[in-house]
């Protein structure tokens, strides 16, 4: 099992920021998944930033979202941010 999402901050290039509940920082983008089907909304700048956590996943307010998993598995460590 992956650790969950606290917190998520959208980047630039369809990309998010994630902190971990095991202190880990890493960036996640959704750049793949633009295309497919609901994830098509998130090409609005306005709504990707209006991503959340939420019970370790983050989601958008139409219904979109990501499990902890595949945004654990699929992600990378961001280097300017250590583990606390």
């Amino acid at each position: 099992m992956s650790p969950e999402v606290l917190s998520v901050e959208p980047l630039e290039n369809f990309s998010l920021l994630l902190t971990f509940d095991n202190g880990e920082h890493r960036v996640f983008s959704v750049a793949p998944y633009l295309d497919k089907g609901i994830f098509s909304e998130l090409r609005d700048a306005a709504y990707f930033r209006s991503v959340r956590a939420e019970s370790g996943f983050v989601s958008w307010p139409q219904g979109q979202d990501f499990s902890p998993d595949t945004l654990y598995l699929k992600s990378t460590p961001h280097l300017s941010r250590r583990a606390s």
